[in-house]
């Protein structure tokens, strides 16, 4: 066994596929599951099978140090859609773990809405997620990161808003007073491999963000994209009433032709909620070697 080989989830994800790379930029080896055939190379073995396989998990998990579990359902029609892929196949992750003669350190990405359950299938589910992982925490060393919307290149759902404001708009739903963050997926990879490196595991559930005092509002997001693209840019609110209809339909729709939906009641929501600003603190504080270090107004071209 070498001393440096961490499990991966998710590993062809936008995410993951960040971590992957920058994993075996490290030194490290990675044993990463996948859905469909991946050849090997020197750093990287394949597992192939997914969160309801578990003797792929088992193989997955086999003697590693680490497991980054970046594997999650983001679109559903149901909560029991969610569920299963983001309860059910972590805790099937977590007991594979569990049955190795020296568990492994644990870290769940989980997302900050997980903090407002109430408002989504999605977030009911990540934190159930969360519970599950914190109630091996006493037997496997666990930790839980939040981060809120995650942007950068390759990113799908970010970048077509993004993309819209070089056209002079910012399309926005909920009110003008809203607050949330944001967090370069760079700087989360990089708070991931800060972990795992750190010689004593550190436990608990942290936010992530870029630190920005306050978080953003649409007007700081327009201003930014004003600076960058060298042009006037308009906040243009949609009536939540017409977004949350749309919604509806959409989820209906998705019932009826059996496809999964991203924009749900439940996603109008998170839109909505007035308060997505994170903490960083507790986490600078656990791993003071990591601070958020891109921020938008630089990210922005790449991040289209």
């Amino acid at each position: 066994m070498s001393e440096s080989v961490v499990a991966v989830t998710g590993a062809t994800g936008f995410i993951g596929r960040v971590l992957l790379q920058s994993l075996t930029k490290e030194g490290w080896t990675v044993r990463a599951l996948t859905r469909n055939h991946c050849v090997d190379d020197e750093f990287t073995q394949w597992i192939e099978g997914d969160l309801d396989d578990l003797d792929a998990l088992r193989r997955l998990v086999k003697d590693v140090v680490a497991v980054v579990h970046c594997a999650g359902r983001v679109r559903g029609s149901s909560l029991e859609d969610f569920v299963h892929t983001n309860v059910e196949g972590t805790g099937n992750l977590v007991r594979a773990s569990m049955e190795q003669s020296s568990p492994p350190r644990f870290l769940l990405i989980s997302s900050l809405a997980a903090r407002q359950p109430e408002l989504s299938w999605y977030a009911t589910s990540k934190r159930m997620a969360e519970k599950l992982v914190s109630a091996y925490s006493q037997k496997m060393a666990c930790a839980v990161f939040r981060p809120t919307a995650v942007y950068g290149p390759g990113d799908k759902e970010l970048s077509p808003l993004f993309r819209v404001t070089q056209r002079g708009i910012l399309p926005m739903v909920g009110q003008r007073a809203m607050r949330f963050s944001l967090l370069h997926v760079n700087d989360l990879v990089a708070a991931i491999i800060c972990w795992l490196s750190t010689e004593a595991p550190v436990q608990g559930v942290y936010e992530l963000d870029d630190g920005r005092p306050g978080g953003y509002d649409s007007r700081a997001v327009a201003d930014i994209a004003q600076e960058v693209w060298k042009r006037r840019v308009h906040c243009v609110f949609f009536p939540a009433s017409l977004v949350s209809l749309i919604a509806a339909i959409n989820l209906w729709s998705a019932r009826l032709l059996h496809y999964s939906p991203m924009l749900t009641p439940g996603k109008v929501r998170e839109l909505r909620h007035p308060n997505w600003v994170c903490d960083i603190t507790p986490l600078t504080r656990a791993l003071p070697s990591w601070q958020p270090s891109i921020q938008l107004r630089d990210a922005l071209p790449q991040a289209i």
